[in-house]
Formats: structure tokens, sequence, C-alpha cells
């Protein structure tokens, strides 16, 4: 019997076979997904470097980059070796037990960081829901703040992830209305604004946490020097500088973390997305051990976290980066890639923002929306993601070429006629 003869009402089965047109594939997850996003309609079955391809055998330059997981591009051969001898091996042990993956891969990310110890999750919410914990239980155990009084400054217009602590400092409706009742413990100060944030720092105050670059608003560049003047005052105001790195970090910006680019080293990284290479998910805490310490056996863990699959490929992507190959190549690239938006300035676009192989475009609302250029680029064979009306956000892999970037810059200068 079959399992819809079994259950009376049950809406009949259909199964994708090859040759499914596109029409199909996307009916089928309107019916069956939940409608938590928006996407283009495109149906994506193959993938490789900064290419795609589609279920009826279009190809696609890819420059959004899963939102920077795949800064390495699709099936790197290195990571896929990674990955395919560590199936073959072991996949999963929890942290009940050691695997023979962890201490490596842990080793040499906190060596690339200079930082002491990683505590490794999986996703970035949940390394930035690690961070959270982190740093209130260094606030009461180290700095010696009232128990339940510890509060975190963050940044208006941030994007963390989407648990309820972290949606509840969030200032995007779409993203916060309607989950309450909300966590408290965090104050809100504008972006770039370091006046703002001295003034709402209290003794009671035990971390900032920031995007040195804010990826999800469109790639939101802060004033010179800002980040070094955040370093300065939580030094001096014995608070912990927490860079959430999850998007601007790992070769991105044309440096190892975005960070770098002012010399400032914070406390805390907060990593993911490119550290699974595209191919699980991997994300970390990072800090010295008189910040990461004050965790216990027992007092924060995750089964899949550190996994040996995660740190096997976590591994070979740290590999990657300790090359500085992708960081050379986002800061050569990126700069042929601004330039060339720079150019459609005043024919359509009305502003570029772009550090690295990294870039947010803002049109001329009355010419066309985010949405609209993102379905007319799609038309032309490039795939971006619009944000927040009318902009874009652009990060392609960082195994792009000069050809490809090219091609992209042609195709954007078309849509705008």
């Amino acid at each position: 019997m079959s399992d819809t003869a079994a259950r009376p009402g049950a809406r009949e089965r259909t199964v994708p076979t090859p040759g499914t047109p596109t029409h199909e594939h996307v009916s089928l997850a309107e019916e069956w997904v939940a409608s938590n996003y928006h996407p283009l309609p495109v149906v994506l079955s193959h993938a490789e470097g900064a290419w795609v391809t589609d279920v009826e055998g279009r190809r696609y330059l890819d420059m959004l980059a899963g939102y920077s997981a795949l800064n390495f591009g699709h099936l790197h051969p290195v990571l896929v070796e990674a990955a395919r001898d560590q199936l073959e091996r072991l996949t999963l042990t929890s942290r009940a037990f050691h695997s023979d993956r962890l201490g490596p891969f842990c080793r040499d990310l906190a060596r690339l960081a200079d930082k002491d110890l990683v505590l490794p999750m999986n996703t970035g919410a949940e390394a930035v829901e690690t961070a959270i914990k982190t740093v209130r239980r260094w606030g009461y155990e180290v700095k010696g703040v009232p128990d339940g009084q510890a509060r975190i400054v963050v940044m208006a217009g941030n994007f963390h992830g989407r648990t309820t602590t972290i949606i509840s400092f969030s200032d995007d409706p779409v993203a916060h209305d309607h989950y309450g009742p909300y966590t408290p413990g965090f104050d809100t100060v504008p972006f770039g604004d370091i006046e703002a944030l001295d003034a709402v720092i209290t003794d009671d105050t035990v971390a900032v946490l920031l995007e040195p670059i804010q990826g999800e608003g469109g790639v939101i560049l802060p004033p010179d020097g800002w980040l070094r003047d955040v370093r300065e005052l939580t030094r001096r105001r014995n608070v912990l500088m927490v860079a959430d790195e999850i998007q601007s970090g790992l070769g991105r910006t044309g440096t190892t973390f975005a960070c770098d680019v002012e010399g400032v080293v914070p406390d805390v990284y907060v990593l993911g997305k490119a550290l699974g290479g595209g191919i699980v998910p991997v994300s970390a805490v990072v800090a010295n051990r008189d910040v990461l310490g004050v965790f216990t056996p027992g007092s924060h863990g995750s089964t899949f976290g550190g996994n040996p699959l995660a740190a096997a490929v976590g591994q070979a992507v740290v590999g990657l980066l300790a090359t500085g190959e992708f960081q050379q190549r986002a800061r050569r690239l990126g700069a042929l890639l601004e330039s060339g938006l720079r150019e459609l300035v005043g024919h359509g676009v009305v502003a570029v923002r772009c550090r690295g192989l990294w870039a947010g475009v803002d049109f001329d609302p009355q010419l066309l929306t985010g949405r609209e250029a993102s379905h007319r680029l799609l038309e032309r064979g490039v795939l971006v993601k619009d944000t927040h009306g009318s902009t874009v956000r652009i990060a392609p892999p960082l195994v792009i070429g000069e050809m490809e970037i090219q091609l992209f810059l042609d195709a954007f200068a078309a849509i705008l006629r």
C-alpha cells in the first residue's frame, strides 16, 4: 500500500525527474516549503567554481556565493577531497569523545586568528548565541557584574541571525516583529557613532557586538577609524569587543578578517559561512583563554559542533586561507569590481560601497528596485540578491576571474539602459 493510500486525504506525491522544467520545481516547493524565503525563479542543479547550472541546462554566474558561504567557489577540489576522505572514515562522534580531526582544526583556526582557543559550533546564529553566552559569563565571573545585570551594546541596522535572542535586538521589523516576548539586556547605538557608544556604556556593560561591515544592511561601511576607536574605547572601559565576521571574514574583504583593514584585533571573533567551504555548516567563536576559559564541562555544548566532517572541511578552509592567495585575489579583483561599478554612478546607480570582493549598490528608486534588478540580471545569466528596497548585494566567489568580473559589469550596465 502506498503512503498516500494509507493516509486518507493526503496529497499525491510528485517526485521531480531529470528533465522536469523549472516551473514544476517551483510549484512543488511553493506547495511543500514554508514561505520564509522569496527566491528568484531559478532552480539550480549543478555548480563548479563561480558558475551554477539550472535544471534546464542554463548557466549563471554566481555573484552571491551563498552570502559568502562559498568564498572558495562551488566544489573547490581541495575541500571536496577533504570531505570525501572524511566521509569514508568518521562523520560524527558527539563531543562525548575525542576525534582525530577536532584538535588539528581548532589549532589551525586559532593560529590563523592569533588567539588561544576555539569553540566550534555549526551555524552562524549558533555562534552568535555562543558569543553572547561567553561575554555574559565573562562579565559575571571575571568583570564582576552582578548576576542578571549584564548588558551588551549592539548596532542599529545589525544582522546577526534569526534566533529569538538575536532578533530581540534587531531593528528590522521583518525579522523582529511578532516574535515576542523579547530577550532583554541589549542597548542599541547608531553604527559608526563612537560618541553614542561611549555614552551608553556602563559598569554593567560586558561587550560591544558589531559587524565590521554590515552585510545584510547593504554592505554598509563604517567611518574610517571607527573600528580603531571602538577597540580603544572597549579596552579603556573593560568591555569585550566582539566582531561578527560571519559574512565579512575569511578573505572576503581582501584581508583574512575585515577588522584587519584597520589593524584591529577584537577580543572575540565570531566566524561561520565560508568556514564550512560551502559543504557543511561550520561556525566558531575564537578568543583567548581569559575569555573562552570561562566555560566548564557541561556549561555549553552542541551535538554536531566540531564533528569530524566539519572539522576536516574547516581545517582545509584554514589551509587555503593560510596561503594568502584568496585575500590577494579579493583585493585585486575587488578593485576591478569597484572601478566598474563606480562608472555607473549617475547612470541609474546612486551609490556604491565596496570592500574587497563585496559590494552594495543602490539604484535610483525611480528606475528600479533591487528585486527588479535581480530579475533583470537573472535574465542575463547573472545571480545577485536584493536587500532593503533599491539595493543589491554583490559577493562573488573569490575564485572568480577578471573576464567573469567584466561579464558581470557588462550585464549590470545593460540592465540600466
